[in-house]
This record gives structure tokens, C-alpha cells and sequence, in this order.
């Protein structure tokens, strides 16, 4: 004890004289530490924009029980229990979440289920409860399908209402104000705007940058007072303006519009769209849910024939009406098309309405954000994971239309995920890298992607212990600006790192999209770096392989490699030409959530259900404008 004593002694008297002995700090003096002075983002952050829970509808009426405390719990690490009974929980948590609720009848489920008396004072709610509190699988299809007829008649006295959805809309707030923990997660305020005209999706997530002071000041518009988007736009301005406030909208699921995402004219209007149009939609949609459950927006075999990785996790058959699907829609319901278009808008409009960055989001309605092929929990509480043929055979799109074009549950992709390059984990800082667009979208996998354009880059820039410094002070990251070049093409670094949990990577690709001088578009996929294997004239010389064993639901990390890197200069630059470049990195084959349902249930593939699947990421685009 003695001895303890004179050794702390000792290093107090050390520690006095060193602090006596210390030279006066001198700003002038050249500092050791450079990291005072940095201030660009430094790390990626995974998260949802769009996860449904029992507030709306289309998720409490149907079996969802989890409100939004209970979501935030899951996405935070903690182990839940599902609507079905099951407990699960993510492998890693999420580092931040939207939960972004229909403001369309928000609140009512969990209102019938609490028998609140502001849905027992009309006979429609009265109806509703006695179905909810039935709560048969049965008694919930007759719930939906009555709130669900009901609005389209316009007879729903709850779906438009915003003082019926005033309380949840306040439950909703607190419950991300509770889970919030700057620099830890990210609770982030949103909601849903489900404009659906004729069955046609419009649908737009709401994000706010701000939290109960600007939320509270006004309930969600609800789109039964307009399927308009620009509707939507006006009501966010005024929010804005009446409160210092910041949001921003996210379109998703284009390839459920049947050509209206991406259209050449206003909504319902055959009056082409102009400078104004493009420079609104441009403010208010930064970004683009590219990849989700509904299927894979990035490409469509159809419109990007040479391209060999387009076909992935394709809807494209059906809505959610009863109007046919025809080819000539698709153009306006794809990403990489409307890029193109873009540019074309940009030189002859001046604005390009197009210009958007790209994430991932699941729209999962179990309060679930379950994105790994191994623990996906389905697009709806009844459709978790079972041996019951409905898990796979469910009816998810074309209820309405020839049966032949409907769209199945085992359709369904176990997508996505948005990664937001930032500095600090805030709302603040998540918000304003989706606004600048350093984002980008996986289908599901934790890839990290970083990339950069400049034009004095060189290869021997990629191994740089100071990457990330080199990179913003000499480049643009993804979202960015390319300047006119008078004579370099443009050069890209791009560094992809697989998700530690997960498989190697197969490849990076880069995709360029270009105006051409008669005012047509073009575009073409050049393959960067591809695990060892070699590059001919922008492709891969050979396959990656595939070791999954479909009938075992396994695979290894034989082929592919863990890191994959790239310099690649546009070897097809014309100066004169606008352009966007965008990075794609592709995982290896793995099983497909279906498969792994096959494996631990012991049931059957449907016929056309793919054995396994190649994950993949999509960074924001970089411009170039001469």
C-alpha cells in the first residue's frame, strides 16, 4: 500500500514539473496536428430514408404491430419482436433513420387498435375497428380494402384530415427526438407523400433537416388534396420560408409510374416542361431512391442492351392499377435514361430537372429494416419469414391487371440501403450530404465506395496514404461538378472496400451517359478494376465465377477481392460534349433470400426465381459541363 502511494506521488510531482517546464503556447508556432483544419467528411454512414411502421395504413392495418419507438430500437442494434411472433435483430445497427410514414390516414391503425374515440364517431370507423379488432388475416384484407376503396371514391374521412393525424403526427416526432443521439444515431423527421393517380406510383419521402420545432409547425400534406407533385414542392417552400426550416423530397419506384416519374411534360398536362419546372424539381428532389424493395431502378435490359449486369431485380409488368405496362413507358421510368435526358434539358433549357444523386432505401412496412439476403423479413408483417406459400406467392403489384403481369412476394428485393458521406453523425450533417448529393445507394450490402474526378489525377494518386485529402483538394467527390476542360479528359480515383460482413467484390465499372451534337444521348459501361483479372478495352477479360451452393444456401470468398481500386481516364473525352460519370461496384454471386428460405424451410423456388444474386452499389454522378 505504501509503495502505491510514493508511485502515484511520484507521477504527480513528474506530471507538475513537465507541466512547469512546458514552453507557452505560441499560435504563431507551426502546429503538429493537422486535423483541427480539416473539415471535409470522413466517414460513411448507412441508414434508411424510407421505413414504414404500424402508423401507416398500408402496414398496421395488415399485421404490423411496431410503432416507431420500436423501430428505432431495431435500427439501433437491439434485438426485437416481429409482428409474427420472431425475434430479430441486424447484425450491425444503422447508423441513422427516416421513418417515413404514409400522411395519408397516419395513425389510424394503432388508433382502431387503442379503441381512441376519435375513430368510433363515424360508422366508416366504426366499420374499420370491428375489422382490426377481428384480427383475422381476413378480417385486415376487408380493413384495407375498405380504407383503401374508400379513398379512391373520396369518401375516406380520415385519409385527408390533418387534425385527425395531428397526435400521431406529434407520437411520430417524439419518438425520433427520444431515439436521437448526436454523434451516436441519427434519428432523423419524415414522412410519406403516396400520390398513386390511376394506380401510377409518384410517391415522394419527405426529410427534414430540423426536428419538433419545424415538424410540429405543420402536419404532413396528405396527397388526397393533390397527386401533383409540384403541389408537394409548394408546400415545402412555405414550410421553409414560414419556419427557417430545411427539407427535401426523394422520389422512388418509377418503374411503377408507367412513365410518369420521368416525363417529358408537367403532370396531367401536355405542356412540355420548362427552365422553371426543371430548376424546382432539381431544388427540391436532390436525390433519387434508385434501389428498393419494388424492384431496381437503375436500368432496364430494354433501354441498355450492351450493358450485361442491366436485368437486376427487373419489375417492370405491372402497377398498381389496371393499365397495362408498355415499352414505350419504360424510358421515363429509369434512372439512367433520365440522366441522359437531363443533359439534353440542361442545352436546351438552361436547368436540368434530372440532376439528382442516387440511395437506397428498403420501404420495408414491418418496422424492420432487414436488407441481408439472410435475414429478410419481407415487404409486410404477414409476408415474414414462414414456410406458407404467401411468403413467396403473395400478389405485391397488378392486382388489377392481367394476371400474367402480376408481380409475386419472391419478385421482392431484399433492398436497400443509403450511404452518406459525412463528418459527424447529425441530422445536420446527414441532411446536407444528401443536399450535395455525396451519397450513393446499395442494394442491401455495406460496400464502401469513395470516388473522385479531376483532371491532373494520376495512378500513382490511388495507393495515397492521404487519399481523401489529395482527392477534395484536387477533385470532386460523387454529386460534384466537373468545369469545361480545354484539353485533359477527365481522371477518377475510386476506391471500393467490400462489406465487412459480407462477399468480395466482383468489379467497379464506371458509366458515362454524354450529349451528342444532333441533341441524342448516348451512354457506355467501361470496366475499371476487376479483382486480378485483366482489362481489355474496358472490359473484363473473364467472368468472376460463382461458388454458391444453391441447394446449402452457402458461398465463399474465393473469387473476387476484398478491396478493389481504380484510376481510369475517359478514353472517349470530347470536350465539347456534356456528360455524367457514375461508379457501379458489383459483390460476387451469393444466395438470394430465396434461396436461403428454400434451405431453412425446405421449400421450392417458384419457377423464374433466380438461385443467387449479385449486390451492388451506385454512386451519386459527377457532371461535366463544357
Amino acid at each position: 500500500m505504501y509503495l502505491k502511494a510514493l508511485t502515484i506521488s511520484a507521477m504527480a510531482v513528474c506530471s507538475a514539473a513537465i507541466a512547469q517546464d512546458a514552453p507557452p503556447w505560441n499560435p504563431g508556432d507551426r502546429e503538429y496536428s493537422p486535423y483541427p483544419q480539416q473539415d471535409f467528411p470522413n466517414q460513411v454512414l448507412f441508414g434508411d430514408t424510407h421505413l414504414h411502421t404500424s402508423y401507416s395504413p398500408d402496414a398496421g392495418m395488415i399485421g404490423n404491430n411496431l410503432g416507431p419507438a420500436e423501430a428505432f430500437k431495431f435500427a439501433k442494434g437491439e434485438e426485437v419482436v416481429s409482428s409474427m411472433g420472431v425475434p430479430v435483430r441486424l447484425v450491425r445497427p444503422l447508423d441513422w433513420l427516416v421513418i417515413s410514414d404514409h400522411a395519408e390516414g397516419l395513425g389510424v391503425a394503432p388508433m382502431l387498435k387503442r379503441d381512441d374515440p376519435a375513430v368510433l364517431d363515424t360508422e366508416f370507423g366504426r366499420t374499420l375497428h370491428g375489422y382490426v379488432q377481428d384480427g383475422s388475416a381476413e378480417a385486415a384484407g376487408e380493413a384495407w380494402n375498405l380504407w383503401a376503396g374508400s379513398r379512391f371514391e373520396g369518401k375516406n374521412p380520415y385519409s385527408n384530415n390533418p387534425e385527425f393525424s395531428r397526435g400521431p403526427w406529434e407520437e411520430t416526432i417524439d419518438a425520433a427526438d427520444a431515439a436521437n443521439e448526436p454523434g451516436l444515431f441519427s434519428a432523423i423527421i419524415g414522412f410519406e407523400w403516396s400520390s398513386t393517380p390511376n394506380g401510377n406510383n409518384m410517391h415522394r419521402v419527405v426529410v427534414y433537416r430540423d426536428g419538433k420545432d419545424v415538424a410540429n409547425s405543420r402536419v404532413p400534406l396528405s396527397s388526397d388534396s393533390g397527386v401533383n407533385p409540384e403541389a408537394l414542392w409548394d408546400w415545402m417552400e412555405a414550410l421553409e420560408v414560414e419556419t427557417g426550416g430545411r427539407v427535401l423530397a426523394i422520389p422512388h419506384n418509377g418503374n411503377l409510374s408507367n412513365g410518369l416519374m420521368f416525363d417529358d411534360t408537367r403532370y396531367d398536362s401536355d405542356e412540355p416542361i420548362d427552365k422553371a419546372y426543371a430548376e424546382r424539381r432539381a431544388r427540391w428532389e436532390p436525390l433519387y431512391e434508385v434501389t428498393q424493395m419494388k424492384g431496381d431502378g437503375e436500368a432496364h435490359p430494354m433501354l441498355s442492351p450492351d450493358d450485361p449486369f442491366a436485368d437486376f431485380e427487373t419489375w417492370d409488368t405491372a402497377n398498381f392499377g389496371a393499365d397495362a405496362k408498355t415499352p414505350e413507358m419504360l424510358p421515363n421510368e429509369y434512372v439512367r435514361p433520365a440522366l441522359r435526358r437531363g443533359l439534353a434539358y440542361e442545352a436546351q433549357l438552361g436547368a436540368n430537372p434530372f440532376k439528382f444523386g442516387m440511395i437506397g432505401s428498403t420501404d420495408s412496412h414491418t418496422s424492420l429494416p432487414t436488407t441481408r439476403e439472410d435475414n429478410f423479413f419481407g415487404k409486410v408483417a404477414q409476408l415474414e419469414p414462414t414456410a406458407d406459400p404467401v411468403r413467396f406467392e403473395e400478389t405485391i403489384a397488378g392486382r388489377l391487371g392481367a394476371p400474367e403481369n402480376a408481380i409475386k412476394a419472391w419478385q421482392t428485393s431484399a433492398s436497400g440501403l443509403a450511404a452518406v458521406w459525412a463528418r459527424e453523425n447529425t441530422r445536420e450533417a446527414i441532411f446536407d450530404a444528401m443536399q450535395r448529393k455525396e451519397v450513393y445507394a446499395t442494394s442491401g450490402t455495406r460496400i464502401r465506395v469513395r470516388v473522385f474526378a479531376g483532371y491532373d489525377f494520376e495512378e500513382s494518386d490511388l495507393p495515397r496514404s492521404d487519399f481523401a485529402v489529395h482527392g477534395y483538394a484536387n477533385g470532386v467527390p460523387m454529386g460534384g461538378d466537373l468545369g469545361k476542360s480545354e484539353s485533359r479528359a477527365p481522371r477518377f480515383l475510386v476506391r471500393a472496400l467490400r462489406d465487412p460482413d459480407g462477399a468480395n467484390l466482383d468489379r467497379v465499372q464506371i458509366i458515362k451517359g454524354w450529349l451528342n451534337a444532333d441533341g441524342t444521348t448516348s451512354e457506355k459501361v467501361y470496366d475499371v478494376s476487376c479483382g486480378g483479372r485483366e482489362v481489355i478495352e474496358g472490359i473484363c477479360d473473364d467472368l468472376v465465377g460463382n461458388t454458391v451452393n444453391a441447394r446449402e444456401a452457402t458461398y465463399t470468398n474465393d473469387i473476387g477481392q476484398a478491396i478493389l481500386g481504380g484510376y481510369w481516364e475517359d478514353p472517349d473525352f470530347d470536350p465539347e460534349q456534356s456528360a455524367f460519370y457514375y461508379v457501379r461496384v458489383l459483390e460476387i454471386p451469393t444466395p438470394r433470400w430465396t434461396t436461403y428460405d428454400r434451405k431453412f424451410f425446405g421449400v421450392e423456388l417458384p419457377e423464374g426465381a433466380p438461385e443467387s444474386i449479385q449486390d451492388r452499389a451506385y454512386t451519386s454522378p459527377i457532371w461535366y459541363t463544357p
